[in-house]
């Protein structure tokens, strides 16, 4: 499962500005575009992403219900906990970041 990370990384990496380095609010791997941070990996396959809420209701995504790290997030809230488990999943969690950046 750390390679999907690991794949993820390399194809974030592709997008314009943004930068991956460690994160001092969450510790472990964040992303950044123009020095502001969008988005955190809490583990190997699970991405909190800043997506902003009228985008997350624009593509009717929902914050899993089963989180350990966020449980009580509020369905207004602008991040979104993005899970990828397959390498089916990495183009999906792509277009959520170019979106989020495109959202900066």
């Amino acid at each position: 499962m750390r390679d999907l990370k690991a794949k993820l990384l390399e194809r974030l990496r592709r997008i314009d500005g943004v930068e991956d380095r460690p994160s001092p609010v969450s510790g472990g791997t964040a992303l950044f575009h123009a020095g502001k941070e969008f988005a955190h990996f809490h583990d190997a396959n699970d991405l909190d992403l800043r997506l902003t809420k009228k985008v997350i209701r624009e593509l009717a995504l929902a914050h899993p219900s089963d989180s350990v790290h966020h449980p009580d997030r509020s369905p207004n809230s602008p991040w979104i906990e993005v899970r990828f488990r397959a390498s089916a999943d990495i183009l999906r969690v792509v277009e959520l970041v170019r979106r989020a950046v495109a959202e900066l």
